[in-house]
């Protein structure tokens, strides 16, 4: 029976020993930053849709739109100067695109038309060439094509019902890109990382975990945000093969305890490492009833100039369903902290209050958010 036991517990003893032990939820690094450069640039353009059926702007009310369709027409040879315009199949739209990076000419992107007048619906619309330009003035993108909306609208005499919302509309690879952003990636010898949340110790992790990697010290944490990388002799003129191996490494973030709220929806959205001293929370609602009732008096019979009168009544009720001190223990977990405060019964509104009572309090170490 002594060997049995002997060996069981040699047995767990070498479980014990081989089995790693728990980590902490960890994200690659191309999760957590972006690389400097790498990045969209915004585009945006003023066109017109044709094609509406009667849907389009009113030609007398929206000037902008009678302008850029006389403007057209005379681009096309057809001159409308003084004449009467009362079409309403045309509607002045804005369309807005995203360029990717290292975007080629010649490559299709996506495309928003949005309605800028009066426009009833883009449905079976179709935009005109429309110059998309960047921040800088110049033009970047063309877009044409079909209006795809994803609403509708249906009206009679006297009811009309809107689904969706049919003044915005998707022209799916809709713009051909004709300029290209020169952005020489390969030629780089020094690299900028930007984290999506700055945080102290994640800048340094990932620099400590880029080190390791390369096993020379190439990056350096410069600040919460940023972290600076000097491209190795092994790597030059071959960015991307190091930005391939950077992205795919392991790190575990840190992120300053933080509570959101959203008083307008009653959402609440805690951190996992947000801590709570000792404190005695209480919540009690006060209801107050008001009920009106009307009592009719009566003269005395054979009464002389007694008139019959309706006598107001109110009655008001006080009640107030108060709630035991409940104690939220010193140094408690999320989990103890939201099961603390659910043991009082209460709803997220009065949650909130409850949690901004006790930061004022000064017994919650986190950071309070209000959306």
């Amino acid at each position: 029976m002594t060997r049995t036991l002997l060996a069981a517990f040699r047995a767990a003893l070498l479980i014990c020993l081989f089995v790693p032990g728990s980590a902490g939820a960890t994200s690659r690094i191309k999760d957590l930053a972006n690389i400097e450069g790498v990045r969209q640039n915004q585009l945006i353009g003023y066109g017109l849709v044709v094609g509406l059926n009667g849907t389009g702007d009113t030609l007398n009310n929206i000037p902008f739109t009678k302008q850029s369709l006389t403007a057209m027409l005379e681009r096309l040879g057809v001159n409308v100067r003084g004449q009467t315009l009362r079409t309403g199949n045309v509607a002045a739209v804005m369309v807005t695109a995203n360029l990717p990076p290292f975007g080629t000419q010649g490559t299709r992107i996506d495309v928003t038309v949005s309605a800028l007048g009066d426009s009833k619906s883009l449905q079976g619309g179709v935009l005109l060439v429309t110059p998309l330009l960047g921040a800088d003035g110049n033009v970047y993108a063309v877009a044409q094509g079909s209006v795809a909306i994803g609403g509708f609208q249906a009206e009679g005499e006297a009811a009309k019902i809107v689904r969706g919302v049919p003044t915005v509309g998707r022209i799916s690879n809709g713009a051909l890109i004709e300029r290209e952003i020169e952005f020489t990636l390969n030629k780089l010898s020094q690299l900028r990382m930007a984290l999506r949340n700055p945080d102290f110790t994640t800048a340094k992790r990932i620099a400590a975990a880029i080190n390791d990697f390369i096993g020379v010290p190439t990056a350096e944490p410069l600040d919460p945000g940023t972290i600076g990388i000097t491209i190795p002799q092994q790597y030059r003129g071959n960015v991307i093969s190091l930005l391939t191996e950077i992205e795919q490494l392991q790190v575990e973030p840190d992120l300053a305890a933080k509570i959101v709220i959203d008083e307008r929806s009653g959402i609440i959205v805690m951190g996992r490492d947000v801590r709570v001293s000792m404190v005695a929370v209480a919540q009690g609602n006060l209801t107050v009833t008001i009920t009106e009732s009307a009592q009719v008096s009566q003269p005395s019979p054979f009464s002389r100039g007694g008139t019959t009168q309706v006598v107001p009544r109110t009655r008001i009720g006080v009640q107030e369903d108060g709630k035991k001190l409940a104690l939220v223990r010193d140094g408690v977990s999320l989990q103890q902290l939201v099961d603390g405060l659910n043991s009082l019964g209460i709803g997220p509104r009065d949650m909130i209050a409850i949690l901004q009572a006790i930061k004022a309090a000064g017994a919650i170490q986190a950071d309070i958010e209000v959306m």
